[in-house]
Parts: structure tokens; sequence; C-alpha cells
């Protein structure tokens, strides 16, 4: 590859990584930037003590509230991104979720474009990251124009026994779409995937399924270790330079076009940071949007016990049900959806309860079933994402919070209703990044959006932001799908209208 790539990506995870397995096939010589390196297979990968109670994959990095309140983010800085931590969950949106929706306390703005436009990616999408699932058990699901290549991940006994009892209640569990071949993932040790790093053990992350595929061409290249540091701009908008470091070098490439995915904060926060004399609130800003509406699911862990219940699960993670998405069920606004946890060990709790011993951890969670409830958390301008020298300041007005409480109060009683006695209920807080999004969002007018459709930043014409901070609304599913298959739109269009002219 030439000194001067043609196209400059900024960042590995299902943003950056997607979009240049899109992109692989043009010919055009691609350089993707990673600031951290590659999770090597180690034993530590699946210590369930090191991961949950010693925290050996967080980064050691502070953010700061806007008190000046220091705390520790969850973000991770590798190749594949949070990818490589997720929990596989490949959920398209509801076709809903692209209109405007009226929440209990404010109104979630619809798309540029509707679920339609979007539909044909997200079938390539689901191939790309062979997601296995089922169609038809989900009264929300929207239109599917092609069906998964792969069958739902097995269901575990205890687990299909309380999918039972959820059916008898007249509710609609389905099979989640996973990214996870459980054969592969099993073999090298019996642990859920949620939470646990992917080594190339299963798991459809980020690398393992896009990156993977964008390396398979000679004009595709990575490089770790290089955090990306600035961005030049020009008087006309172009951007003119990418400065990173690498190897305590600071050196600048001159690239035709620049995708910048370095994730919802990372991307807002290096557009400020590169701002200059023509653009003095920072890039792709003219709108005064970068950083703003910052969104994070609302999301509390719940958990039933019983004393006559045995979970005999390893990973446990295979259905939801969205009974109460589109409405509370009695015809009122959204609380969102309900899925299952990676199953929770006493290793595992212990990292929340550190004064509880393990052992009797380990018997609660015996008898338990986990959940994940997760709201919708709408746009508000005054959630921010801002820089204060070289501190990165996050200012999370969390919205929509009432309706999630009723929604882990319906779990809760549903879980009571099928012989769950006890139900306890712990929210994450800012430092779980719960699908960070929103910050460079995408809009059909300059005036309220930095990005277009298109994800082409409006300010600047050689300049695209595609990862999650593109995303208008957060929805309450994963985003995941979502990122993967506009990126892959984007992709098709850099192609046909950006490499050909």
């Amino acid at each position: 590859m030439s000194k001067t790539p043609d196209i400059v990506i900024i960042g590995s995870g299902i943003g950056g990584a997607t979009v240049a397995a899109g992109l692989a096939a043009t010919g055009a010589e691609i350089l993707i930037l990673e600031a951290g390196e590659r999770i090597a297979d180690h034993p530590v990968n699946r210590d369930q003590r090191a991961i949950f109670q010693r925290g050996h994959f967080r980064p050691k990095e502070t953010w700061y509230e806007a008190d000046g309140t220091g705390f520790n983010p969850g973000n991770y800085y590798n190749v594949g991104g949070n990818s490589k931590f997720f929990g596989a969950v490949l959920s398209r949106y509801r076709r809903e979720d692209f209109e405007e929706i009226q929440h209990r306390e404010g109104v979630s703005p619809a798309w540029p474009f509707p679920y339609e436009e979007l539909e044909p990616w997200y079938g390539r999408a689901e191939q790309m990251y062979r997601v296995r699932g089922a169609l038809g058990e989900d009264p929300t699901e929207p239109v599917h124009s092609t069906s998964y290549d792969y069958p739902p991940v097995p269901e575990e006994p205890s687990i299909a026994d309380i999918r039972s009892r959820l059916k008898r209640k007249g509710l609609h569990p389905f099979s989640l779409p996973l990214g996870v071949d459980i054969d592969r993932w099993l073999a090298k040790a019996r642990t859920p995937w949620d939470a646990h790093p992917n080594s190339d053990d299963g798991k459809m992350d980020a690398e393992t399924a896009a990156l993977s595929l964008a390396l398979a061409y000679d004009n595709v290249r990575l490089q770790t270790g290089s955090p990306v540091i600035k961005l030049e701009a020009e008087a006309g908008g172009r951007i003119s330079g990418v400065t990173y470091r690498q190897n305590g070098e600071v050196r600048t490439l001159r690239p035709k076009l620049v995708i910048l995915s370095a994730g919802a904060v990372q991307s807002a926060v290096l557009l400020l940071r590169s701002a200059n004399g023509n653009f003095p609130r920072g890039l792709a800003n003219a709108s005064d949007q970068v950083g703003r509406n910052f969104m994070n699911h609302n999301s509390s862990a719940v958990i039933g016990v019983s004393p006559k219940y045995r979970n005999t699960s390893i990973y446990q993670k295979t259905f939801a049900f969205n009974d109460f998405y589109l409405s509370d069920g009695n015809g009122g606004p959204p609380l969102g959806n309900v899925q299952l946890l990676g199953r929770i060990s006493g290793k595992v709790l212990k990292g929340s309860m550190p004064r509880v011993p393990e052992w009797l951890l380990d018997r609660i969670t015996g008898h338990a079933i986990d959940f994940y409830a997760m709201s919708e958390d709408i746009p508000n301008p005054e959630s921010r994402v801002m820089v204060d020298g070289e501190r990165i300041v996050l200012k999370w007005h969390r919205t929509n919070w009432d309706a999630h409480l009723s929604l882990v109060a319906k779990l809760k009683g549903i879980l009571k209703s099928i012989g769950f006695p006890i139900v306890l209920s712990r929210p994450f807080d800012k430092r779980t990044p719960s699908h960070q999004c929103g910050t460079v969002r995408i809009g059909s007018d300059p005036a309220s959006a930095p990005l277009d459709t298109f994800c082409r930043a409006y300010d600047h014409p050689n300049l695209f932001v595609v990862d999650a901070s593109f995303l208008p609304t957060s929805a309450a599913v994963n985003p995941a799908l979502t990122v993967a298959s506009q990126a892959l739109r984007v992709a098709d269009h850099i192609a046909a209208k950006e490499l050909k002219a």
C-alpha cells in the first residue's frame, strides 16, 4: 500500500469494520487506524473473577461529570471495539422506531428515512454477521425480505421451562437473533458470552465477522496502536489531514476520504478537539449539535430467585419479549424490551456485591433467572459529550426513566406470577456503556443535524461518521445491527458516488 491511502477509517468497531468490508472490493487503498490492539487468546478471557471482580479489561482512564467528579467508563479500546464484549444480540429496529413515537416524557423523533429504506442492508448485515434466529415469533417484528441463514441458538432445558411459563401467561417470548457459533464458544470454555471478551472463539463481533472479510483484500490494511488526535480542515471544509500518534511519534496522513468510526463519545470528542480558526466550535458542528443528544439506554438487571427452581444453564441468553415495546400493554406509551442476560454466577455477582461470600452467591444464582430490561432514552440537546482541555466531560440527562421503572415493575410482577417470590433489580449507570449513541446524528436539515442521510458531514464533503453516533434515536433494542446495516448502505453510496467521481 502507498503511504497515502485513498480512505482512512478511524476505529475498527462495528461501524468502521463493516464499512471497510463494504468498501474492500472497490480496490481503493484503505487504512484502518485503531487506537488499541487485538485481544490475545489467554485464559483470563474466561476468568470471571478477573473480568467482573478485578476489572482486568476495563480501560485505565477517567472521564468527568459536569461538576468535575471523575469516573471510570466501561468503554474498550481494542480491535473490534466494544463488540468484543457485547452480548451478540443483532436485532433490527422495529419499523415504528423509524417513525415519531410519543413517550411519557417526550417525543422520540422520526428518522429522515423509513425502515423500508434500510431493510435490504439489514439482510446483508445479518448474513455478514451470521445471525441465528427465527422469524414469526415476535408480534412486533418488522418485515424481512430475507430469512436467517442459521437456526436459533439451542435453548437449555431450564431456560425452555421459563419460556413456557411466560407463554402460559400470554406473553410472546421469541428467539433472540444472535451472532454466536455456540459449539465453538463452548469448546473453549463453558461460560456465557455476554460481557466476556472474544478471541475468535465463536462470537461474531466486528473483528471476526466484518474486519476479517475486509483484510482478506490486499488493498485494506489495519494499523493498531495508532490513536488519532486531530483532524485538519481547510477553509472550504475539506478534511486535509488525519494526525495520529504511533510509538511516541506524531504523524499525519492526507487521504481523499476520512471515515470516523471511533464510537459515540470518542467521535464527538475528536471533532470538538479538532476546532480551528475556520471551525471554532469544532468540525462538522455548524449546527452546534456535535456532542449533543447523547443517549444511553435505560437498563436494569432483574433477577428472580426461587428455592424451587434450579438453573442448570451455561449461557442462558436465548430469548426476549417485546410485549411492552410498542405500548405499556394497556394502550399507553411504550416501555421497552426485556431479554435474558448472560448467565450470572456467584463470581459475576460478587463484582457488584463484594461483601457477600462467593459460595452464598453461587447458591443464590443456582436458583435464579436473570433478565435485562431496556428502555429508550430520548434525545436531549443538553445531554452532552464535551471537552475541557484533555478531559472528556459527559453530562448525561437520562430521559424516560419513569417508563423504565414501570417496565422493571411489570417484569418483577411477571416473575413473581410464574414462581419467583424474590425479585431483585439493579440499574446500570454511566460506567456501563449501554449502547451509547446520538452525538453526531443524521438528518435532512443541516441546521439541526451534523450529517446527511448517508452519514456525510454537511460541513466537510470528504468526511463520513459511521458508528452509533449517527443514530437519531436509541430505540429500545441493541443497536449493533442497525449500525452495521447503515455502514453497508454508506459503503455502497461511497462506492457509487465518491470513488467513481
